[in-house]
């Protein structure tokens, strides 16, 4: 789905919506980028900022034009990046290939800009409910079960999350369910289809299968 699209309803997915309240001309920064197909989304939705991204792998395969990317390891590297110069960071489904998260919350703070925002997804606990899909199941891999992906190594809560974030000197904005209304509606209609990446897809959105989490860095420093 092109986010362009998006642009006049960002609530209609929860990750548009914190991508469209960035700053005009700010800079975001993404981590655990990946091939850098979410990246190209976000720059459909806001062309107008200014990317970053950083990943374990050596180089993206797509994504805006002029990024900044960065090879780093983010349980044992700092972030390449001097301090207090992003004005929004995205991370997502990072947290649960990780065996702790302090040390790159850490880190997320530092590079922040004082009112910066961190947005943070993650599987939710239910993901250990749902039923296992066998590998290549109708031609394709996906993850339904949080263990059908077996780089998983934990389920990180909202909770852990919201006090890591608290401790690294962030005040939490929000937090609760990620989903595109879109994707969950047509779960309707695919829910009687065979099985396909859209039918999964659908299904995920409507039963709620990732965790968010809002924080920002304060404005003053030392306010909680």
């Amino acid at each position: 789905m092109n986010w362009r699209f998006l642009r006049p309803w960002p609530w209609l997915d929860t990750r548009a919506r914190f991508v469209a309240g960035v700053p005009r001309g700010g800079r975001l920064l993404d981590l655990g980028c990946s091939d850098g197909e979410t990246l190209t989304h976000m720059a459909e939705l806001r062309p107008d900022l200014r990317f970053a991204a950083a990943d374990r792998v050596a180089a993206l395969q797509q994504g805006p034009r002029d990024c900044d990317f960065r090879q780093a390891d983010f349980e044992r590297d700092p972030l390449p990046w001097p301090d207090a110069v992003m004005d929004a960071v995205t991370c997502m489904h990072v947290v649960e290939h990780l065996t702790g998260v302090e040390r790159l919350l850490r880190e997320i703070a530092r590079v922040l800009k004082p009112g910066g925002r961190v947005y943070l997804e993650t599987p939710h606990p239910r993901s250990l409910t749902l039923p296992r899909l066998r590998t290549g199941s109708g031609g394709f891999d996906f993850t339904l079960n949080f263990y059908d992906d077996p780089t998983h190594v934990r389920v990180v809560t909202e909770r852990e999350l919201c006090e890591e974030l608290r401790a690294a000197g962030c005040a939490i904005v929000a937090h609760g369910v990620s989903r595109n209304w879109l994707f969950a509606g047509a779960h309707l209609l695919f829910r009687h289809l065979p099985p396909s990446r859209k039918k999964y897809t659908a299904q995920v959105h409507w039963v709620g299968w990732s965790a968010y989490v809002l924080a920002q860095r304060p404005i003053q420093e030392g306010h909680r």
